[in-house]
């Protein structure tokens, strides 16, 4: 009827709709790469490693820019951010919208396609290992969120996710181009923070306050509640709220320890070069050379007793 109201629910044909959006994803990275990526890489003349970070950095600037934009434009029409009590009001979020639901199998289909991407692009084995994890940790949180029904802290998480990611991935891009402009490293520093913090502050919310006051309360897979109860007992809580501080510390510790090496390398080449500068300004001048006894007729050099010098042979450079 009109007006009325059309909500969605997961099943195993979401595993043929992602399978088909994954043929999607391979064909649009494609595009990107072919189109704009290899056209930049050819005026730049990057080296083979940096040609493979650049390739990395440029596909995940197009992705995360996309994101961010859909996710940004879903929370605000869904009213998630107006109202904040919306993230746990009602819990378990069994039926979900078209726009959410059809979000959630695009970022699936996304990562999923990055797995046979790895070998399509060539990736270097070095860089398998943190790639693959970078895969597993987003279809772990994604895939959570989805089937657990959270997909509204899920929203918000994966938009400050974004965000962060995306002002880094451009950041590389632009030191690729010109590696004395690390401007942006400094944008992104100051973003990854504050996500970070919104980031904390959003589970402490949730978890803490938000959960342990759902109405039901009892366990019942078919209704898609399956931990809320949990949440009543303190100790329950306090030691999801303990884990996710310890894994938020760990990340900005890492973040840290990047930011500090950054500056020790910027700091020892530029006292590097003022060295260079202070010692060629003190160089000293070069030694006079010493003239050669008798005088000079038509451009020879005459003795004393008025015969040439002997020649010598110059050798050809």
């Amino acid at each position: 009827a009109d007006g009325e109201l059309v909500q969605y629910h997961y099943g195993l044909k979401d595993l043929v709709t992602i399978l088909f959006y994954i043929f999607i994803a391979i064909i649009l990275h494609a595009v990107v790469q072919e189109y704009a990526l290899d056209k930049i890489n050819r005026r730049l003349h990057l080296s083979k490693v940096k040609h493979s970070k650049f390739n990395e950095s440029g596909q995940l600037v197009a992705f995360h820019l996309t994101s961010l934009i859909w996710c940004l434009y879903v929370v605000v029409t869904e009213g998630y951010i107006s109202n904040p009590r919306s993230l746990w009001e009602n819990y378990p979020h069994v039926y979900l919208p078209f726009q959410v639901k059809f979000f959630y199998l695009c970022q699936l289909a996304y990562w999923l396609h990055a797995l046979p991407e790895l070998y399509f692009q060539k990736v270097r084995k070095e860089e398998i290992p943190r790639q693959l994890r970078c895969i597993a940790l987003y279809l772990l949180h994604i895939a959570g969120a989805y089937l657990l029904n959270l997909t509204r802290l899920g929203l918000i998480l994966l938009l400050l996710q974004y965000l962060a990611e995306f002002f880094f991935h451009m950041a590389r891009l632009v030191y690729f181009t010109d590696e004395n402009n690390e401007k942006l490293f400094n944008v992104w520093a100051v973003v990854f923070v504050v996500t970070r913090l919104f980031t904390l502050t959003l589970y402490i919310l949730v978890i803490g306050f938000g959960l342990p006051r759902v109405e039901n309360q009892v366990i019942d897979p078919e209704r898609g509640n399956f931990f809320s109860f949990l949440f009543n007992n303190i100790l329950f809580r306090m030691s999801v709220l303990l884990l996710v501080c310890l894994f938020q510390a760990s990340v900005m510790w890492r973040f840290i320890h990047f930011q500090l090496r950054r500056w020790r390398e910027y700091w020892n080449e530029q006292s590097s070069r003022k060295r260079a500068a202070a010692t060629a300004g003190t160089k000293q001048p070069g030694k006079p050379l010493k003239r050669d006894s008798g005088y000079h007729e038509n451009g020879v050099v005459k003795a004393e007793n008025g015969t040439s010098p002997r020649t010598k042979k110059l050798k050809s450079p």
